[in-house]
């Protein structure tokens, strides 16, 4: 007998609508190409078989923020995030740096003068944070339930997107701070999009924080994908479907895949419309991904920055914007964008005494084959003096290795599409629901689907609401329940 829904990947989106669907009770199979599940949630040993590194996403913000997750437990399934006491560090040149701290007044008194102005741009939003989160985080398709939270939005926007974040603070710090978070929307700044990603991610930090997985990211995956088994779903590795007709007998079809690969496994299928819309779909500028086995803690010149959950190197806000704005343009800046993490910081579990995993990774033009090692030590050296002693092994994934090991991420593209406000309002296609597609029963819930990029398994959510039409409130009310849903 045929699955009542067939799942395309095993990222954390795919997992999620895989979960919601087998506990109400359809039969669940998920088909994943690589021989080991959960796409940018992989955690794998490199250089000791003791010693862990998470092979894409380390920190989880918007994991402990997001309605699935929230609705789902991980803590209930064995999954311990981990708060670090800063959860993001912009480290300046001087031995000087921005930190925001999980306590906001904690972050205001560290930025003095701008501490005030910190407090009335995330104080709000902290203030309000499920409600500010469940708005960003849904699919732009219905009205917000707390219109209050949906009103602290548009003039913090327009003040970030405008620069105007220049004249509203005095020292570097702050505008740092928001520059580090805002490169996290690669392409140009600032904007509109990268705007709101910043409130987004930067108020988290005070509100549900920047957590790590104990044991690795790869722990995320391993609950999804139990709790689809409990449910009698079953999950096949190395199970490439090279065209949609392969999985005709399915009712429902979750592609947790990019629009390219969606193009690839079912063009022929497509309305011509539909397959022009998804052909001139832009992604953004790539990823190189740097894994280093260092023999002690990262020796930052401000040691509180070691407390960090998640550091962004790049130096001032002038700075940061300049390459990234280069990168966007295809060009080769001089200096670059890395964000570093080193999270035996919070879980001594992922290596030993002498041995532990650092990983960074920087911007670079779509499809760039070059290794960034070199690169990305200059950029840690500079900001933490003896890093390079510290070395013990290194290895480069090039932006075409990050689309071989994952076929997401188009040129190293790891957030599946360029998000700009074109492809954040119509993500991948403008339509009313953009996960359901014009071809009956295929939907698409990858992270170039509303919300867009990140672990919070809100693209499988939506899809699965599409899906399951009324009974998913019933559902979601009652987690445990196994309701079957209108055919």
């Amino acid at each position: 007998m045929s699955a009542e829904v067939s799942v395309v990947g095993s990222g954390p989106n795919g997992l999620a609508a895989a979960v919601l669907l087998a506990r109400a009770g359809l039969s669940v199979e998920v088909h994943e190409a690589a021989d080991e599940i959960g796409g940018g949630t992989r955690t794998t040993p490199l250089f000791d078989d003791d010693v862990r590194h998470d092979i894409c996403a380390t920190g989880h913000p918007m994991a402990a923020a997001s309605p699935f997750f929230r609705w789902f437990g991980l803590a209930g399934h064995g999954v311990e995030l981990l708060r670090p006491e800063i959860a993001y560090a912009h480290p300046l040149d001087g031995g000087r740096a921005g930190l925001a701290y999980e306590d906001l007044d904690r972050t205001c008194d560290a930025l003095g003068a701008d501490g005030p102005r910190w407090r009335r741009l995330m104080g709000p939003l902290a203030e309000r944070s499920r409600e500010v989160a469940d708005l960003l985080l849904g699919d732009l398709r219905h009205p917000p339930r707390d219109p209050r939270a949906a009103a602290l939005l548009p003039p913090r926007m327009l003040t970030l997107a405008s620069g105007l974040e220049r004249r509203l603070f005095i020292g570097p710090e702050a505008p740092a701070l928001l520059s580090g978070v805002a490169a996290h929307v690669m392409g140009r700044q600032p904007s509109l999009a990268a705007a709101g990603a910043t409130l987004l991610l930067g108020h988290l930090a005070h509100s549900s924080g920047w957590p790590i997985a104990r044991g690795g990211s790869r722990t995320i995956t391993d609950a999804l994908a139990a709790d689809v088994r409990a449910h009698g779903g079953r999950i096949h590795t190395g199970s490439r479907v090279t065209d949609l007709r392969q999985l005709a007998k399915s009712p429902a079809v979750i592609l947790d895949i990019a629009p390219r690969g969606f193009l690839e496994i079912a063009r022929d299928l497509m309305p011509p419309r539909y397959r022009k819309a998804l052909e001139s779909y832009r992604y953004g500028p790539g990823v190189a991904k740097v894994d280093f086995l260092v023999s002690e803690p990262v020796p930052w010149a401000m040691p509180e920055v070691g407390k960090a959950g998640t550091v962004h190197l790049g130096g001032t806000r002038d700075a940061v914007f300049a390459a990234e704005n280069a990168i966007a343009r295809g060009e080769d800046p001089d200096d670059r964008y890395v964000l570093v993490s080193d999270p035996m910081t919070l879980d001594p579990s992922r290596g030993l005494p002498g041995k532990r995993p650092v990983w960074a990774y920087c911007h670079v033009p779509n499809g760039d084959p070059r290794d960034v090692t070199e690169i990305v030590r200059r950029r840690i050296e500079r900001f933490a003096p003896g890093f390079s002693d510290t070395i013990l092994a290194s290895r480069c994934l090039t932006a075409p290795e990050l689309e071989t090991y994952n076929a997401n991420y188009p040129g190293g593209d790891v957030a599946a599409g360029a998000v700009n406000l074109r492809q954040v309002l119509g993500r991948p296609v403008p339509r009313w629901n953009p996960h359901r597609t014009p071809l009956g029963g295929v939907f698409l819930c990858s992270a170039a689907t509303a919300p867009g990029p990140g672990v919070h398994g809100m693209g499988g959510w939506h899809a699965a609401k599409s899906v399951l039409g009324k009974d998913f409130e019933r559902l979601i009310q009652e987690p445990r329940g196994r309701t079957r849903p209108v055919s």
